[in-house]
Formats: C-alpha cells, sequence, structure tokens
C-alpha cells in the first residue's frame, strides 16, 4: 500500500487545476472584453428582435463562446468561423433532431454527437456548438429560422465585438497564421518534423501550429540562457581583431585573408569605429561566375592594383565592402547571437564597446565552441 501511495497521489493531482501563467493585466483584458462584447450582442439582438417577433434573443452557449473569444482568443476553436460555423451548424442538428426524434434524451445525445461530426467536417469545431445543439433539444426549437436568429445572429455579432475588443487591446485577431518560413532557414527542426509529430499526436491541439513553433523556439532560446548563463560576447571574442580602412587596396586585403585564414574583415574609420565588413562572398560578387573557368585568373584580375588614373574595377576595399553590419555590445548576452548565427545568415559578428569603437570579433565557429562547452560542461 505504502508503494501505491505516490501513484494514487500522481494521479490526483491530475484532477487539480494547472497553473496558469497569465498576470493580472492579461485576465482583467479577458474579463472585461467578455462583458463588453455579450453586451453589446444582448443590447443589439434585443432591439432586433422586436421587428423580427422573436422570443428567444440571447442563447447560453454565448456565454462560453465568449469565454474563447476573450480569454482564448488565439485558439483555433475561437476562431470567427469555428464561433460562427459551430454554434450556427450545431444548432441547425439540434433543430433537426427536435423535430424528428419525440425522445428528448435520445435527441440530445444524437444532437450533440451529430454536431460534433459535422464540426469537424466543416473545420469549425466550438465546444459551445454541443451546447447549442443541446440547447435547441430541450427548447424544442422546431423552426429552422431560429438558427439564423438567434444563433447565427448571436455568434457574428460576438466575434465583431472579439475582432474590434482583440485588436484595440493588442491581440491578434482573427489568429491569421503567419507566413511560412523559407525552407533551410533553421536546422534544429523543420515545419515538416512538427507536422510529422501532430499526425502522431493525433488530438485535436487547443493552440494554433504557428504558435505552437514559436513556442518551441523560444524554449529553445530559454534553454540556451540557461545553459550558457551570464556568458557575454566579451567573453568569447577574438580580442585583437584584424581590420582594415576604407582605402585599402582590395590586394592587401585578400592576401591579409589569405595569410591569418579569415574569410570576413571588419571596415574601421580611423576612429576604430565600424563602417562595413568585406568577406571572401564580397570579392566572389565582383566575377563573372556564370562559367567557373578562370576563376583563379578573374580573382587576380581583380584584386591587381591599376596602374593608371582611371579604372573601370573597384580597386579598394570600401567600394565592395557591406554596409549594412551586425555589430553587438561586448556586455550583450551571447545567448542574443542566436537568431544572428541560425536564422540570419551571419557568419561573423563584429563586437563594440560603450564607446562604439570595435573591441572584438565573434565568428560562427566561436559561438558553436561556447555553445558546445555550456552543454558539455564536462568536456
Amino acid at each position: 500500500m505504502a508503494m501505491r501511495f505516490p501513484a494514487i497521489l500522481t494521479h490526483a493531482r491530475a484532477w487539480l487545476p494547472a497553473r496558469t501563467t497569465v498576470d493580472a493585466r492579461e485576465r482583467l483584458r479577458a474579463v472585461m472584453g467578455a462583458g463588453i462584447g455579450l453586451l453589446f450582442t444582448a443590447l443589439l439582438c434585443r432591439w432586433l428582435a422586436g421587428p423580427l417577433a422573436a422570443s428567444v434573443w440571447l442563447i447560453a452557449p454565448l456565454g462560453a463562446s465568449a469565454v474563447l473569444v476573450f480569454a482564448v482568443p488565439a485558439s483555433p476553436l475561437a476562431q470567427p468561423w469555428s464561433v460562427i460555423g459551430g454554434n450556427t451548424l450545431s444548432a441547425v442538428v439540434g433543430i433537426a433532431a427536435a423535430n424528428w426524434i419525440p425522445d428528448p434524451a435520445l435527441a440530445a445525445a444524437v444532437a450533440v454527437a451529430g454536431a460534433i461530426g459535422l464540426m469537424f467536417s466543416a473545420r469549425c469545431l466550438h465546444p459551445p456548438g454541443g451546447a447549442a445543439a443541446l440547447l435547441a433539444v430541450l427548447t424544442h426549437t422546431t423552426h429552422f429560422s431560429s438558427a439564423l436568429f438567434p444563433f447565427f445572429t448571436n455568434s457574428l455579432l460576438l466575434v465583431l465585438a472579439g475582432v474590434a475588443y482583440n485588436t484595440l487591446t493588442g491581440r491578434r485577431y482573427p489568429h491569421v497564421q503567419v507566413a511560412q518560413r523559407p525552407p533551410g532557414s533553421d536546422a534544429r527542426f523543420s515545419q515538416a518534423d512538427i507536422d510529422a509529430v501532430l499526425a502522431r499526436y493525433n488530438q485535436v491541439l487547443d493552440i494554433s501550429r504557428d504558435d505552437l513553433e514559436s513556442l518551441i523556439r523560444e524554449t529553445e532560446l530559454e534553454s540556451y540562457k540557461r545553459r550558457l548563463g551570464t556568458l557575454s560576447c566579451a567573453d568569447i571574442m577574438s580580442r585583437v581583431p584584424i581590420s582594415v580602412e576604407f582605402g585599402t587596396p582590395l590586394q592587401e586585403a585578400w592576401a591579409l585573408m589569405h595569410e591569418r585564414r579569415i574569410k570576413a574583415l571588419p571596415i574601421t574609420d580611423r576612429t576604430r569605429r565600424v563602417v562595413g565588413i568585406v568577406t571572401q562572398a564580397d570579392f566572389f560578387r565582383q566575377l563573372d561566375l556564370q562559367h567557373h573557368e578562370g576563376i583563379a585568373a578573374k580573382l587576380r584580375d581583380l584584386i591587381r592594383a591599376t596602374r593608371t588614373v582611371m579604372s573601370n574595377k573597384p580597386e579598394v576595399v570600401g567600394q565592395i565592402m557591406t554596409r549594412q553590419v551586425r555589430v553587438a555590445s561586448a556586455d550583450r548576452p551571447v545567448v542574443d547571437l542566436v537568431p544572428l548565427f541560425s536564422e540570419g545568415g551571419h557568419h561573423h559578428i563584429p563586437i563594440i564597446d560603450a564607446e562604439k569603437r570595435l573591441a572584438g570579433m565573434i565568428t560562427q565557429s566561436d559561438f558553436v565552441r561556447a555553445l558546445y562547452r555550456a552543454v558539455r560542461p564536462e568536456s
């Protein structure tokens, strides 16, 4: 019995509420939104009920819909089509069951089950839809026009209120799927990996696919922060960076890169402030690479200094350098460089001091080495 107690305790904890990560401000935002949205819907539908001679102008399932629209606006279950389609189609199923099945208990069961099946097929799964179908049976609603008013009208007005309120309070609603990442932008996991896991999971997930991907990436970043701790750029940078100036001849810069076995040189002014960066790719961009024959000869012609006053090709690094340079301060946490190296396509990051002067250089190799040491401290 003593051995089984921990298992019983673990099972009992599953019945307790999960810990919430929502702060007081977000809770207040949701509470106010639900109140305002329902008030707007109720007042307008009560006004419409007069000309339509409708006795019911507000449905109970709308309260549950309001919870989703205002408290979890990013949920796939709370999107406009889910709310409007889910409630309306479920009402149609419930009305049909009320008309054609005399036994209320059987009609209720068939209505809810049929509503779930229809919502799955129409891709508008919405939990309050089950309540809408049940409500139609229990109130013995037999007129299919009731699906338009109040079910459809209530749902539409609540969604419109949700769009306005969530937008004004900084929440994206409808929660449109963001554009897909370009292939190869991140090697850690791909969109196909997420699709494969979701297919294996084979359950309804109350979070959008893009939000799930974003959470995974942010979790990875948080893990890097924990592992790298307080490590700063100054801790891993090359402290005596090799640099050149705007007017350095191409031949001199290329020879320096070849001699020191480096692939990039920061370009600085006379005060050591970074004005650009030149890489091997910048040199090759000046060549005609449509034909691979004679690349070495083309490179020699490019870097060879012109003896005449006029020249029809670049002569100094300032003419071929990349002017938009991503730099990082020496006291910046190393973990902040993760997106730059993994997704931004950068291989060299110049490091600057408090006076914005060149203080060092971090290469992709430096970063990977630091990350490896953080993950494998015993090595």
